[in-house]
């Protein structure tokens, strides 16, 4: 219980250590230095680790001396690469907290007998609080006592319209949305004032509970993290596989000592393993990233960006996602005529279309001006409207057709008499004496005609008979059927005698019926266009909300969704989850749902196998938001909670980014597709090499069998450059690879597919074989004609450099891009082989151990990569790129 003048300062102390500050616990804030850690967590990583470490243990051996330029080539790769990926994601983390804002920064309170404005956090249990038109409720409370009091819980419960209040007592298991004797934390208050007791604060209050619940929902991993994440294991495995037999076969068959096979060991691995590539995976997603995010949409998580081209369901709740969550005047009934109000984005003056062209002005401004002085709003110094948002539609329109209709709108018109609202009155009534006293009534359209004795039919006033009421009231149901929220409004001129003496019944009689406005949230005008185009690229748009059928369906039509069936929350309850799982097939609207219907539907469609992104920004969606495989929440009208929730947070509201997202996600997966096609091919050819090399030695490099470090065909310093400084900028411009214009008219790919499917695997091993082949040609020629092993190793390294350069093309070109269509790579190219001249004449040679080639040793190592490039061509033809959407390869 809590005393008339409040709780005394003392308790309500005792109280704030008990149940602790009124706020919402934070999800754990990963510091800087766990998400720097976090970069490092994978096991490619850890094998260049290893390979680093085993190089400075060399210097362990007696004799030996530790391989420090190899060791510190691949910790500065490794530092390189945990930086990109920690830079992108502490700027992430930072600009959600930069989103974030206090749901309610102070209250008003009863305190010790005197009301003050406090800190939201210091409210407890018990405290009685004071709520006014346009008040954020600090927590949840019980009414002790309301005058027309109206809230806004669309944020909570996904219903748009605001909700009549009052302390009247309700059974104990009414469902929140219907609970009209309480009044809910983060909600706001829309019309009217109350008093309220304190019941819960904290996560004790109804969106705590919802921010529990995302807490305690699993963060699912997008797909391509499980790919990545799947394909270092598979690499690193072939990777410990492959030097253990070649370790088994130098020990115990050809008798080597065991300073060369960990020389092989640390030359394997860094031939096997692409280093570049966290680096220009994380690179390129950031990238993609910067691009969402000059297209107003924050990526939060970098493999989402990514995970977005993925998806073939988007799940979408409809307030403030698919439509504006304002109301809005769209039809208007005058003289039996309905007109439509056409209302441009820009800011100019709405249209009126009608079913004639000459439009009774007079009547209609009557009828506009009347639905601006019948209204209880505040402006704002900011030019905003503040109250219930019916009336700040009806004002907004007045303001914006007054020029337009050469009317006084009278915004300020001194109001001298007032008949308030409620909810069993179904009207107000305000009197205004600016020129002419008059009296101003909208309401239920039935209860303003009880009131009115004449009607305005094409301009003038004449009598109300059964035959006009009539069809009146058939205009109201027509445009209700339709969703619209229709009021009626009617007028008459009066005096100050009577404004003085008349009773309110007597005040509110004999009026003239002035018109009908309909008033709805209007769908935003470009998601429909943006839903055609998702649909066009074989993504399917589901709507679920907690308005009721009838809006659901309207609203869907509206948007071209399918309406033949549409789903009601209580029909949910009913399904088991196998039933559900065909009915979320067949059904693309859902009504009356709540946050645990959301995230049974969710799941149903992830169960059937759909990669599902789920859009949304009240509290109510946060549950699905965490579960889906992307949540995209709205960071305009967004609450905290959703995006807390979110991996993508669109910063303008604006549907279409979606569509923009999944495109770019799409071009993502493609470049990605594309430089993993270079690295690992470059990487087969590499290990094929070393491998062969190794096995040949006998005949091209007997030393190697005898423990010459020095002997051995390509150090671990020499993969590290190619695979590094010469491939690694290429590798990143391909990240910069153009979209392809059927980005979106192909459908998304399957769940099973991945970056490596059939047609990119023979590419691989066909590229990775030619490099082989005519590289071990090369070397073993240029020992052969007398060459020395330090030239032969100098010509195979700077083939392997001018190769992989020149194969960029043909790995582009089955994608049909052109060479020049990317002038990044062009510059990347060029500065490749222009690092490569570099240490090739300069004392950067004498620590790679190379020599400058002669001048006939260059014409070789042209003609050897002109039949290269020839080999691959053959192999584009072979596996074509047009193949790469058919099959993936489940087991590499």
């Amino acid at each position: 219980m809590s005393p008339p003048g409040g709780l005394a300062d003392e308790e309500a102390r005792r109280r704030l250590e008990q149940v602790g500050p009124n706020r919402l616990a934070d999800s754990a804030r990963i510091s800087p230095l766990r998400l720097f850690l976090l970069q490092f967590q994978n096991l490619l990583i850890g094998l260049l680790f290893a390979a680093a470490l085993i190089s400075l243990a060399i210097g362990l051996l007696p004799g030996s001396d530790p391989h420090t330029t190899d060791a510190l080539l691949i910790l500065i790769i490794l530092l390189a690469n945990g930086i990109f990926g920690f830079i992108q994601d502490y700027r992430a983390q930072s600009a959600v907290e930069a989103l974030r804002e206090l749901a309610a920064p102070e209250a008003t309170v009863s305190r010790g007998g005197r009301i003050r404005k406090l800190p939201a956090a210091e409210l407890v249990p018990g405290d009685r609080i004071q709520l006014a038109q346009g008040d954020r409720i600090p927590a949840d409370g019980r009414l002790l006592e309301s005058t027309h009091l109206e809230t806004d819980e669309s944020a909570l419960t996904g219903e748009s319209m605001p909700v009549d209040k009052s302390p009247e007592s309700v059974p104990f298991a009414t469902p929140v949305a219907e609970r009209g004797n309480m009044v809910f934390s983060a909600t706001s208050v829309a019309r009217g004032r109350a008093e309220a007791v304190v019941t819960e604060t904290g996560m004790r209050t109804e969106i705590g509970r919802i921010a529990r619940l995302v807490q305690d929902t699993e963060e699912r991993r997008t797909p391509f993290q499980k790919e990545i994440d799947r394909l270092g294991r598979r690499i690193g495995i072939g990777v410990v596989v492959l030097i253990a037999f070649i370790a088994l076969v130098l020990l115990l068959v050809a008798g080597a000592p065991p300073l060369t096979v960990l020389l092989l060991a640390i030359t394997l691995a860094v031939a096997a393993v692409p280093e570049g590539l966290p680096a220009v995976v994380t690179l390129t997603l950031a990238l993609g990233a910067r691009r969402l995010l000059e297209s107003r949409a924050l990526v939060r998580r970098l493999p989402v960006a990514e995970g977005l081209g993925a998806v073939d369901v988007i799940l979408s709740d409809k307030t403030g996602t698919l439509t504006e969550s304002r109301m809005s005047v769209e039809r208007l009934v005058v003289g039996g005529e309905e007109i439509r109000v056409e209302v441009p984005r820009d800011g100019d003056s709405p249209r009126f279309v009608g079913e004639r062209d000459d439009l009774d002005r007079e009547s209609l401004g009557l009828l506009i001006r009347c639905g601006r002085l019948a209204g209880d709003v505040q402006r704002e110094p900011g030019g905003e409207y503040l109250g219930d948002p019916t009336e700040v539609a009806l004002a907004t329109l007045a303001d914006r057709v007054g020029p337009e209709l050469e009317m006084e709108v009278a915004a300020s018109a001194r109001r001298v008499r007032e008949i308030p609202f409620d909810s069993a009155r179904k009207r107000m009534t305000v009197v205004t004496d600016d020129r002419r006293p008059t009296v101003w009534m909208k309401g239920a359209t039935e209860v303003v005609l009880d009131r009115c004795d004449s009607v305005v039919v094409n301009g003038d006033i004449v009598p109300l008979d059964p035959e006009t009421r009539a069809r009146i009231l058939a205009d109201d149901r027509r445009l209700a059927s339709k969703t619209y929220r229709v009021l009626g409004f009617a007028s008459r001129i009066t005096t100050a005698a009577e404004i003085e003496s008349a009773e309110d019944e007597s005040l509110e009689t004999g009026l003239t019926f002035l018109g009908l406005q309909g008033l709805i949230d209007p769908v935003r005008s470009d998601v429909p266009d943006a839903i055609d185009n998702c649909r066009g690229a074989g993504i399917r748009v589901l709507m679920a909300t907690g308005d009721n059928p009838e809006t659901a369906r309207a609203i869907a039509d509206e948007l071209g969704l399918r309406t033949e069936s549409v789903a009601h929350g209580t029909e949910l309850d009913a399904m088991s989850d196998s039933e559900l799982r065909d009915r979320v097939e067949q059904t693309d609207v859902f009504a009356r749902v709540s946050p645990a219907h959301k995230v049974r539907i969710l799941s149903s469609l992830q169960d059937a196998g759909h990669r599902v992104a789920m859009t949304g920004d009240g509290v109510n969606d946060a549950p699905a938001l965490r579960a889906a495989d992307v949540g995209v929440a709205m960071g305009l009208r967004g609450t905290d909670v959703a995006r807390e929730a979110a991996d993508l947070v669109l910063l303008d509201d604006d549907f279409s980014a979606i569509r923009d997202s999944v495109a770019e996600g799409r071009r993502i997966f493609d470049n990605i597709r594309r430089f993993v096609t270079f690295l690992l091919s470059a990487n087969v050819g590499e290990v094929l090499i070393v491998f062969l090399g190794v096995s040949l030695g006998a005949f091209l490099l007997p030393d190697v069998l005898r423990g010459t470090p020095d002997a051995l065909i390509l150090t671990p310093a020499m993969l590290l450059w190619i695979n590094l400084v010469t491939d690694g900028p290429p590798a990143l411009a391909l990240g910069m690879d153009p979209m392809a214009p059927d980005v979106m008219k192909r459908p998304p790919r399957s769940a099973g597919e991945s970056v490596l499917n059939r047609s990119t695997v023979g590419m691989i091993f066909w590229i990775g074989a030619a490099l082989t082949l005519v590289g071990l040609g090369l070397y073993g020629f240029e020992l052969r004609r007398g060459g020395e092993p330090l030239e032969a190793r100098t010509m195979l390294f700077t083939f392997l450099v001018t190769a992989e350069m020149g194969v960029l093309g043909v790995i582009r070109g089955r994608s049909g891009l052109t060479p020049l269509s990317n002038r990044w790579l062009v510059a990347a190219v060029a500065a490749s082989l222009g690092l490569h001249l570099l240490l090739l004449y300069s004392p950067l040679s004498d620590l790679f151990a190379v020599r400058a080639p002669t001048s006939e040793q260059w014409w070789w190592i042209a003609g050897a990569t002109a039949v290269f490039l020839v080999l691959a061509w053959f192999g584009g033809r072979l596996f074509p790129a047009s193949r790469v959407a058919n099959q993936s390869v489940r087991a590499l």
